[in-house]
């Protein structure tokens, strides 16, 4: 890396605090990132100095204020390799971008007797739009499962797309199991039926290198604050010609051509989709964490992560009474781990790990179908990210032992 691992820690002075007399550990990346000084800085300064609304002034601040979030936008159109900025919709996050295609592209057309096939292991941002969609146009929603090594059936995916098939939508990388999937060559196969392709890339962006152009996604959809940007601002990726054909998502200021008493024209892309006074800060702290994440190369955060990943797995494994959900194959991994102990509760276990300062998440992580087919109700989940260390997977593993040894005896050692 071109910083120290320890000079990146730096960054992130949140970490440096004790929670229940225990050094923090905070294995929560996939719910959010922490913040580097870059980007609290980055916020800081733009309130302190260029604050104004864009696209909308003359003035001094108004100009500088306009530049920035341009300049923004500029950075994630590089950061994703997008073919140039108009293809870059700021948006309030996945989420957001995720249902902005389902009500703008979607609406225009899927009818009935249509198919949209996603995954079994979708995020419910990724599911509940096209289920929605599904139901009010009379479409069919059809679900790629998983093979017995916990990685897309691509078998069952070329029997499901069909030219009846109008939507694809599929996250890059699971946030329950952290698998890789295998987007690009998804993608080849909507196309190969008259299909588009969504990509979720809420969990891959911020891991791994993503290249839109390369991927040859029609849409794509990622949140700044789970790539340690600020949170309420993340981008949609559209292919032009697409984005052009599709009417606004919502309606207002800024994203009209000329209003005139009984209709109206829309602004030039991106700006049709950027109704309001959108979250400039939250743009300007989003491109601060892209420049950082670029400073550190994409491709020295993934080999970070799988270091982790290749230690910890195995050990977790071999662990009694301990069940890892997802690719065995630590290379078929992001940070992301989910699992659950023998015979108690997700949310117990996570409790008892914040005991001993360890922060991981429980719950069926906005994936009940997932859960369900799984047949589970929950997990705990534990997902690293560039700050983490081996240390911090050993103190995860010695307090699942301790976890384990209260559950069982009603007390932990003394250290």
């Amino acid at each position: 890396m071109v910083k120290s691992l320890n000079e990146i820690q730096k960054d992130f002075p949140i970490l440096n605090q004790q929670v229940n007399d225990e050094q923090l550990v905070y294995l929560d990346n996939a719910a959010t990132a922490q913040r580097p000084t870059q980007v609290t800085t980055a916020l800081t300064e733009f309130y302190q100095t260029d604050n104004a609304n864009v696209h909308r002034g003359v003035h001094t601040l108004a100009e500088r204020a306009t530049a920035d979030y341009e300049a923004a936008r500029r950075k994630l159109q590089k950061f994703i390799n997008a073919k140039e900025p108009e293809e870059v919709i700021f948006t309030k996050g996945t989420t957001d971008g995720l249902n902005l295609v389902a009500s703008t592209y979607g609406q225009q057309n899927v009818k009935a007797g249509d198919e949209i096939v996603i995954s079994i292991t979708e995020h419910h941002s990724n599911l509940i739009p096209w289920q929605q969609l599904a139901l009010e146009k009379g479409a069919t929603l059809k679900y790629i499962h998983l093979t017995d090594d916990g990685e897309l059936d691509l078998d069952e995916a070329a029997k499901l797309i069909t030219d009846k098939t109008k939507i694809v939508a599929v996250a890059h990388a699971s946030n329950v199991m952290g698998t890789i999937n295998p987007i690009k060559q998804l993608a080849k196969l909507a196309h190969e039926h008259g299909a588009i392709f969504v990509g979720d890339g809420a969990q891959s962006v911020p891991h791994i290198a993503v290249d839109v152009q390369d991927l040859d996604v029609d849409f794509y959809a990622f949140s700044g604050h789970k790539m340690m940007g600020p949170t309420g601002i993340g981008i949609l990726y559209g292919k032009r010609a697409l984005l052009e054909a599709m009417k606004p998502y919502q309606y207002g200021g800024e994203m009209i051509g000329f209003v005139h008493q009984f209709e109206s024209t829309w602004a030039e892309l991106p700006y049709k989709f950027e109704a309001g006074t959108q979250n400039i800060a939250g743009a300007v702290g989003l491109g601060a964490a892209a420049d950082y994440l670029t400073e550190i190369g994409m491709a020295n955060v993934t080999a970070h992560e799988q270091e982790i990943v290749n230690y910890l797995l195995p050990k977790l494994e071999a662990m009694d009474g301990v069940t890892v959900y997802g690719p065995q194959d630590p290379a078929k991994h992001t940070g992301v781990v989910a699992f659950n102990l023998d015979g108690l509760h997700p949310h117990d276990v996570a409790t008892a790990l914040d005991m001993e300062g360890v922060a991981v998440r429980a719950g069926h992580h906005c994936a009940q179908p997932l859960m369900e087919y799984l047949g589970l109700t929950a997990t705990a989940r534990a997902s690293f990210y560039l700050y983490n260390t081996k240390a911090d997977a050993d103190r995860l593993l010695t307090a699942l032992q301790e976890t384990k040894e209260f559950f069982k005896h009603g007390s932990i050692e003394t250290k």
